[in-house]
């Protein structure tokens, strides 16, 4: 699996784009801004996308979803329990955003599901708090999970928000995240990558 990383729109989102490199068969994992430029480098990869995979529903995650599915003739893809979320925002979020977009998933994601594209395979992981149904997508074969915002290198996810939790959050964090090995590279939705062994020994908000 090749991974390319984009940072879109005001709020420095992470939009991944995932990809087998023999069949060309690929995700874009948290289109949140800037579809055009996320589409423009899926060409030059020659990515033929097979899904808009979104680890929670919050705007910044989202906002080029629609553009890059509707392009791609690809499913959008979100866990069940953030699905209505999806379709009507919070109105806290119309402060930052007038007039948020109303999608439709058409796939919704469980835990234990997988993603296929070529050969890769990304399992997805339950890891709630950040917003009902946050998700992790883990590759036990290439050693590296995308947290969304439930984990970060040196932080966690917020739980101020609309649907938050901040003890679901640590729930999940420690019985699906911090259950892999050490050496799994951590791809979150803001900033830089991390390692689960970093993370489990260092992160203060994971320290009791």
């Amino acid at each position: 699996m090749r991974i390319e990383t984009l940072v879109v729109g005001d709020l420095g989102a992470n939009c991944y784009l995932a990809y087998d490199p023999t069949s060309s068969q690929g995700i874009v994992i948290d289109p949140g801004d800037e579809g055009e430029r996320i589409l423009q480098r899926v060409a030059t990869l020659g990515i033929q996308v097979a899904a808009v995979v979104l680890t929670h529903f919050h705007f910044d995650h989202v906002l080029a979803a629609e553009e890059v599915a509707r392009d791609s003739e690809a499913h959008i893809a979100i866990h069940r329990a953030d699905s209505r979320w999806l379709e009507e925002s919070p109105p806290l979020f119309r402060q930052f955003i007038p007039h948020p977009p109303s999608l439709r998933a058409s796939l919704l994601l469980a835990e234990g599901d997988e993603l296929a594209f070529g050969g890769a395979r990304l399992k997805v992981l339950h890891t709630p708090g950040h917003s009902p149904g946050g998700i992790s997508l883990w590759s036990e074969a290439e050693g590296l999970v995308f947290t969304g915002d439930a984990l970060f290198a040196g932080s966690v996810g917020r739980t101020d928000l609309p649907g938050g939790n901040h003890a679901k959050l640590i729930d999940g964090i420690r019985t699906r995240l911090l259950i892999l090995p050490d050496e799994t590279i951590v791809y979150p939705g803001h900033g830089p990558s991390t390692t689960v062994g970093a993370e489990r020994g260092g992160n203060p908000w994971l320290q009791a």
